[in-house]
């Protein structure tokens, strides 16, 4: 079945911020399953390298909290979102959609980062500076396409109410599970365990699988290839990064079960 039946058709730019918005995701979940980990949480100090060079190259970077670092991370692309908002107004409900969405969710993660999240490490500064960018720059390009298909006749297929229940699903699954991580340690505390209850009795990283969600609900509502690349990059990125935790677990945990899963349950 032809795209074109699912996606507006793209420009030369859309074309090229689709093509920037995917590469160094997929790049970086290749890379996490090799072992060069971003450096944050259980990953800051840990890497290809051995322990000591590892802690060496950890010791030596610009070290931030890790709360302070996600906020870092989230604030531009949830900044981007609301200008939307006054930058192209009256563009029609689709377009209303995808920059709701794009603001309730980071909003969504900057709250958390804030206010639910219990953190074990630091964030390396130019780790931030890269998931910034990321998020901010595929946002921004996601926001601007969907300007560009003003005047296009809309998709044969329209996705956009199961856009939106893949959205609700992810957003919320997301905050569910990080809640459950949440609660695993005491205040103050650093102490890892075995996460329990939701879909981490099937899978490692269930909070992965819906923020994986929440992104193909950004492509469903807005059904531009921007959008489409970039859920599809993330969810490269994020079953690396998944693949990564649970090698992190059944090294620290000798009771971790070894049928679990990393993100996807009964699958990966």
């Amino acid at each position: 079945m032809s795209l074109v039946k699912f996606l507006f058709p793209p420009s030369v730019f859309v074309a090229a911020a689709s093509l920037a918005s995917f590469t160094p995701l997929a790049i970086s979940g290749l890379s996490e399953i090799r072992g060069k980990n971003l450096q944050y949480s259980k990953f800051f100090g840990v890497g290809s390298q051995s322990s000591s060079s590892a802690a060496a190259a950890a010791d030596s970077k610009v070290k931030l909290s890790s709360r302070l670092g996600m906020v870092m991370v989230y604030t531009p692309a949830f900044l981007a979102g609301v200008s939307s908002f006054f930058i192209f107004p009256d563009e029609g409900f689709r377009s209303l959609l995808l920059k709701s969405a794009i603001s309730i969710h980071f909003f969504k993660r900057i709250f958390e980062s804030l206010f639910v999240h219990q953190y074990s490490g630091g964030m390396a500064l130019d780790t931030v500076i890269v998931i910034l960018l990321s998020y901010f720059a595929s946002s921004v390009f996601m926001i601007i396409a969907q300007h560009l298909t003003m005047g296009q006749p809309e998709p044969q297929i329209d996705l956009k109410n199961p856009g939106i229940l893949l959205f609700v699903m992810g957003i919320s699954g997301n905050f569910y599970h990080h809640y459950l991580l949440s609660k695993l340690r005491s205040k103050g505390s650093k102490e890892y365990k075995i996460p329990k209850g939701g879909l981490f009795e099937f899978v490692i990283c269930p909070h992965y699988l819906f923020e994986v969600l929440v992104f193909w609900g950004f492509a469903f509502i807005s059904q531009t290839l921007c959008s489409f690349s970039f859920a599809l990059g993330t969810t490269f990125y994020l079953m690396g990064r998944s693949y990564a935790t649970k090698r992190w677990y059944l090294s620290k945990f000798e009771d971790f079960p070894k049928g679990l899963k990393a993100m996807i349950p009964f699958v990966f």
